[in-house]
């Protein structure tokens, strides 16, 4: 018994006469065509989408468009790539009528028109919204580092300008040396020509002049760190090591896990994002409340006071106390979190059982606070335990805190939740980055790589979309005639 065989490739095959033919009808390029083919691509901003009367044919923005949504839905993201897809793969063949652009035409595209792009995203969204695949009672909001096109090396802040002057200066000091003992050693003994050691002082020199540049552009901007490749990118913490990378936000719909709205940042924490996500959630879904999930890394209590201010309804688990003392207080029993706030009574309990009552008001941490004193304090047993103050001690509450004491008690009524969380927003950036191999950026400045992530998220929905409602279903929808 033999294997099985080929045809032989000098004997003549009748393929089919029509691209159409080979792509079957439950093809995900249908959908890409029926999509693109319902946006209005000079209302969403899209360079080129009105035809010029006069000048060089340009391509339609659509048949680019539609080449890169299948890319990113096919893990292609690269203009080259792309350009050869034009020519080898069959789908894409028939998704642009054979129509191959070069790939710096392909990479212009999605650089000239990331605010395009992104609203190419909202599109799909309102699409999703239509068909009700969204619940519009819970959401979920996380943060996820994504690399930018700048390396390390390339990354400065004021600490590690100070460390590489110094080095320079060490290193001049070290080939000036070697030039003064030149002139006294014997020219028998080979040493590093005179020249070559002022070609590289000077090099230093140009050197320690750039970094000199950097320092000053860090004082008068203001900045903590500065990026030669790309401006707007930040070195950050990410899956436990350092990058430079951007923050990409995103908020998802508990009802089928889609993306509902995502924003890319360089901040490196998450703190102060939870209301502007929530509050643009709350807009697109036209709800009157909003219950938003997030982890503790979106704990800031100006943030959550804003949001309930906006009747949503936020449930992130607080932070730990630190485990090292307290400012005055030397005993963990003893830290603020131990009293006991009754506000019928306004006074604070403290562990050893005596009340704080209300003594005025303050401002701490640039916040509005009021002071908690109890009059015991210099007879009590356990003052040495509870501070080292020579006064009595006081218990600073915010304004506020009422908010904190309703979110600590939803947190506390709702264990599932921060499981639920996780699999909400863990999962498309899983998807994202391990699926789509999709977890970091081609192109550079916060804009252009805003615009970038769109397709990737865009890219997400269709897959989840298609997944939820079959190709058929989908395409049913698309085409109702």
């Amino acid at each position: 018994m033999d294997y099985i065989q080929g045809f032989d490739r000098k004997q003549e095959i009748l393929f089919p006469a029509k691209i159409d033919d080979y792509i079957e009808e439950e093809n995900l390029v249908h959908f890409i065509e029926a999509f693109v083919a319902l946006l209005d691509l000079m209302v969403l901003g899209f360079t080129h989408a009105e035809v010029n009367s006069t000048g060089r044919p340009s391509y339609n923005p659509a048949d680019l468009l539609k080449l890169y949504i299948y890319g990113y839905l096919n893990r292609i993201r690269s203009s080259r790539k792309l350009e050869k897809e034009c020519f080898r793969n069959i789908e894409v063949m028939w998704l642009l009528k054979k129509l191959a652009p070069d790939h710096k035409t392909i990479a212009d595209f999605r650089k000239n028109n990331p605010v395009a792009i992104k609203k190419v995203f909202k599109e799909f969204v309102l699409f999703c919204k239509e068909l009700d695949l969204y619940g519009g009672e819970v959401v979920s909001t996380d943060g996820s580092k994504f690399k930018a096109v700048n390396s390390k090396k390339r990354n400065f802040n004021a600490e590690k300008l100070l460390q590489k002057l110094k080095d320079i200066e060490e290193k001049i000091a070290a080939y000036l040396k070697e030039l003064e003992e030149n002139d006294k050693i014997e020219s028998s003994i080979k040493l590093p020509d005179a020249k070559e050691l002022k070609e590289k002082i000077q090099q230093m020199e140009e050197r320690k002049k750039e970094y000199e540049g950097l320092q000053k552009t860090l004082e008068t901007t203001g900045e903590t760190q500065i990026s030669l490749t790309d401006p707007d990118s930040r070195m950050m913490m990410g899956n436990q090591k350092f990058d430079v990378s951007y923050n990409v936000q995103t908020t998802v719909d508990a009802k089928n896990n889609l993306i509902l709205d995502y924003e890319v940042t360089n901040e490196g924490n998450d703190k102060n994002q939870l209301n502007e996500m929530a509050t643009r959630a709350k807009d697109i879904l036209e709800v009157e409340s909003l219950e938003v999930l997030a982890d503790k890394g979106y704990y800031n209590p100006e943030e959550i006071r804003k949001c309930t201010e906006n009747n949503i309804i936020p449930i992130i688990p607080e932070p730990k106390p630190k485990q090292f003392k307290e400012g005055n207080v030397p005993e963990p029993e003893y830290y603020e979190n131990q009293f006991k706030y009754d506000s019928n009574k306004d006074v604070y309990t403290c562990p050893g059982g005596r009340e704080l009552a209300y003594s005025g008001d303050s401002i701490k941490n640039k916040k509005n606070m009021r002071e908690y004193k109890s009059d015991c304090c210099n007879t009590c047993e356990f003052k040495s335990k509870c501070t080292t103050n020579k006064n009595v001690r006081v218990i600073f509450r915010w304004e506020h805190e009422k908010v904190l004491e309703d979110m600590r008690e939803r947190v506390k009524n709702n264990p599932d939740s921060v499981r639920k969380r996780n699999c909400m927003s863990e999962h498309p950036f899983g998807t994202i980055k391990r699926g789509f191999n999709q977890g970091y950026f081609l192109t550079k400045g916060l804009v252009k790589v805003a615009g970038e992530m769109g397709l990737t998220m865009l890219a997400y929905n269709i897959r989840r979309v298609i997944n939820i409602l079959g190709m058929n279903k989908l395409m049913e929808i698309m085409n109702p005639g």
